[in-house]
């Protein structure tokens, strides 16, 4: 079935919509991405490391559940000293994404949002302005990324940059219209 030029503007409306959501949220976009996504994401640690006495470096994707599709690729730059130590403790297990650990650890923190927009996907780069190179399989369109600061006192804890899937309103829209067909 071939959308009409009405459906593909409207399609591409809702996607730039909803992205541009990503982009100005300064809550758990976690929970966003679930609703966008209409499953559990689940964080995969692509690498965490120490970088600098107190600093770590920890790279990760979110992706969903039973799709496995990624929706959002992620660079954390974690100052020690300015995280609590049992959110701390939580992301050195690596077992769930850092806002997930906030929410279960009850922790509240303050965002400011440094910079977003859309790049091409040759021009991410990660904390240190170095070339990343994004899991998102077959999308050549602008990346939608988010860069800010979270704050759980008078000093950044986190620095973070968080990418977003382009075709991810695609890819549930397609869900919802191959289910329709199953359910025919």
């Amino acid at each position: 079935m071939i959308d009409s030029p009405f459906d593909q503007e409207a399609r591409q409306l809702l996607q730039a919509l909803l992205l541009d959501l990503l982009l100005v949220t300064d809550g758990r976009t976690t929970d966003l991405l679930e609703v966008l996504l209409n499953e559990k994401v689940v964080v995969e640690v692509i690498r965490q490391e120490k970088v600098e006495r107190t600093y770590y470096i920890r790279e990760s994707v979110l992706m969903g559940e039973k799709s496995g599709f990624i929706v959002s690729h992620n660079i954390a730059l974690v100052h020690a000293e300015h995280v609590p130590a049992d959110l701390f403790e939580s992301m050195a297990n690596r077992q769930e994404g850092i806002g997930k650990a906030m929410n279960s650890l009850g922790l509240r923190s303050f965002r400011k949002v440094e910079d977003g927009g859309f790049l091409n996907k040759a021009d991410a780069r990660d904390v240190f302005q170095k070339p990343v190179s994004l899991r998102f399989k077959d999308t050549e369109d602008k990346v939608p990324y988010k860069r800010y600061n979270m704050y759980f006192g008078s000093e950044p804890g986190i620095e973070m940059i968080e990418y977003y899937h382009p075709n991810l309103i695609e890819h549930r829209l397609e869900q919802e219209i191959n289910k329709e067909k199953l359910n025919d």
